[in-house]
């Protein structure tokens, strides 16, 4: 009899542990951490809208680890977008549909270099990997949940089901090398 409720306890925690693995979604806010340096760069809201993904830099990080700008106080521009707008408030990921486990066919730019790539994402052991492709060649960012201690105090995170694309234009390869 105590074999079969130990069985019976054992199917439960897994169906219940299997189900949250289910649950998780790659809404939210993430940080980008530097390949080189291991620290953190920025945070990024990703949010759906319309049965699609997005990504929003919401906050960026200095060399110093701390807080430099965010949504509420910008300061740093995208020299690789026209306008040249703040990192701070800029779609850098748009149109990932779901598929499977992935989500694909979307794009992401870099700001600074003013390209954009093909790109994908998924989650993985609680992170989010986000990859960026140019036809065969590719890399692989790996993400890391943030949490309410990776906000400065006071700090009001968006309401990332009020959240509506804005698709940057990025430069051309003319306008950057003036």
């Amino acid at each position: 009899m105590e074999m079969k409720k130990s069985l019976m306890i054992f199917w439960v925690c897994l169906i219940a542990f299997s189900s949250s693995l289910w649950a998780q979604s790659v809404v939210g806010f993430w940080k980008t951490v530097d390949e080189k340096t291991g620290k953190v760069q920025s945070i990024v809201a990703i949010y759906e809208y319309q049965n699609q993904c997005f990504g929003r830099i919401i906050a960026t990080y200095g060399s110093d680890g701390d807080f430099s700008d965010s949504i509420e106080n910008p300061k740093t521009r995208a020299p690789g977008v026209e306008g040249e707008p703040f990192y701070s408030g800029m779609d850098i990921i748009w149109n990932l549909k779901k598929k499977g486990d992935k989500y694909t066919k979307g794009n992401i730019l870099d700001p600074d270099q003013g390209r954009v790539y093909s790109a994908e994402m998924w989650l993985h052991d609680g992170n989010l990997v986000v990859r960026g492709q140019l036809l065969f060649f590719g890399r692989n960012q790996t993400w890391l949940p943030a949490s309410d201690i990776d906000f400065p105090q006071g700090f009001r995170k968006p309401d990332l089901a009020q959240l509506v694309p804005q698709i940057p234009k990025v430069k051309s390869r003319k306008a950057m090398r003036s």
